[in-house]
């Protein structure tokens, strides 16, 4: 199959042009002015922007937790993605306390395999550090291309590790040429505060908000900063939320600290007063919650300071039923928030309409950076001849509104029920293969493939 799309208003993360662009099979093959190439596929991007496949880094798809199972699974995630203008996810394989990374790896890839619309990588999260799972780390690298691992700061006695296992990961990590990503906020503060307002009969939705003050992830953060700093691994912080946090950052940064930071779409733009609003706070209890107003914007100075690298969703959806089973309990109440399928259009309304990023800035965030830091470039993230054809063409002045009622997700509220936004995903090729197109998925499960990734190297 070929495609050819013409008149497009072509946007990298280095560059702004109008051209051509000829596909063949799963790559593109030629970028021009007028080009000529006969196709079987013919697509007029005039008036439109054409930028590479959005990149989530961090989605949790058919993820057991607190005795259930988030929302999407690997259809109808990876589906919801695409229909949002992100091509490819990277999802986090927990490992099970007292079994082998290669158990996790096998369980999470017959989860996805043959069942993904999207193509789709994995993080390993590291649960439980000892000699054997030391042994793993090369083969992970080197064999099964997974070169990222998560740690926990939190969750005791489920998936946090201490600061004795980080550095013993980091060194073996380090030493095969992979990334640890960190949940950087202080378990054991957390849950005192936890317990604290339980025991005081404070069980709203707030209370999940006030267990987890600022100085909780800005301590973490500092805490693994010094870890990575003492090993030289490279660092990558997931999620990071808050002023404190990002301080801890800058304050690095004056050693020649080199560290990765992503944030994600809902701490840009919503804010912790939406925990007030009794129960339906319960839409927005996620770990870290949600900030203040300043917060906010320390965040979007820092994604154009290049302090914070990354926007992404931590996508991990629960209908409102599986909310309710903390109804009487914040502590319960399942952590998530859905946001795949909105990311993309969100930060393009928001921040290039609200001349808060530049284009080049926004494709630089949503996919080059994902792709550069998780070792897929130039093979994702870009608009290159060689590179995968995951091309986004989007309507730069088209007006919409989300809703639970049109979006994909498989999740029966919206984060952002109501907003007006500027910018809507018109047509999406995965792999050179028209995958969206007029609001139809024309692709199947299966589609989707794992992508193994390539050894890190800090310098992006």
């Amino acid at each position: 199959m070929s495609v050819l799309i013409k008149n497009g208003r072509i946007i990298t993360a280095d560059a702004d042009y109008i051209a051509d662009i000829f596909i063949e099979n799963e790559s593109i093959v030629a970028i021009g002015k007028n080009l000529s190439n006969t196709a079987d596929t013919i697509i007029d991007a005039a008036g439109k922007l054409v930028i590479p496949g959005g990149i989530d880094p961090h989605v949790h798809l058919d993820m057991p937790f607190m005795g259930t199972y988030s929302s999407d699974n690997y259809e109808t995630g990876t589906r919801a993605a695409l229909y949002g203008g992100t091509t490819m996810v990277i999802d986090f394989i927990l490992q099970k306390q007292g079994s082998s990374l290669q158990s996790a790896f096998d369980e999470w890839s017959g989860r996805a395999n043959g069942n993904a619309v999207g193509d789709y990588s994995f993080h390993m999260a590291v649960t439980d550090f000892n000699e054997n799972t030391k042994k793993e780390i090369k083969t992970m690298i080197e064999k099964e291309g997974i070169t990222s691992f998560k740690t926990f700061m939190a969750y005791k006695g489920a998936l946090m590790i201490d600061d004795r296992q980080m550095i013993g990961l980091m060194e073996e990590v380090k030493k095969h040429g992979g990334l640890i990503n960190v949940h950087a906020t202080n378990g054991d503060m957390i849950d005192y505060l936890v317990q604290k307002h339980r025991e005081e009969g404070k069980l709203s939705p707030l209370y999940h908000y006030l267990s987890q003050p600022e100085i909780t992830e800005a301590e973490a953060s500092e805490r693994f900063l010094d870890m990575a700093s003492y090993t030289e691994c490279p660092g990558y912080i997931v999620h990071l939320t808050c002023e404190g946090a990002l301080h801890a950052v800058r304050n690095a940064t004056k050693r020649n600290q080199h560290i990765f930071v992503e944030t994600c779409i809902q701490y840009l733009l919503l804010d912790a007063s939406l925990y007030e609003k009794d129960f339906e706070g319960a839409k927005w209890v996620m770990s870290p919650p949600l900030r203040e107003k300043k917060d906010q914007a320390t965040l979007w100075a820092g994604i154009n300071q290049g302090l914070v690298q990354i926007v992404a969703t931590d996508h991990c959806p629960f209908m409102w039923e599986q909310k309710l089973m903390g109804k009487d309990d914040f502590s319960k109440i399942p952590n998530g928030h859905p946001a795949v399928e909105n990311r993309m259009e969100l930060l393009f309304s928001e921040g290039v309409m609200k001349n808060k990023i530049t284009l080049n800035k926004y494709v630089e965030i949503t996919s080059t950076n994902v792709a550069k830091i998780f070792g897929m470039f130039p093979k994702k993230g870009t608009i290159a001849i060689g590179s995968d054809a995951d091309i986004v063409i989007i309507d730069p002045n088209e007006q919409h509104t989300l809703s639970a009622k049109t979006h994909h997700m498989n999740v029966d509220y919206s984060g952002y029920e109501g907003w007006e936004i500027t910018g809507k995903v018109k047509t999406v090729l995965l792999r050179g293969k028209v995958a969206i197109d007029n609001n139809q998925c024309l692709i199947k499960k299966g589609y989707g493939q794992f992508v193994k990734r390539n050894k890190v190297s800090q310098n992006i």
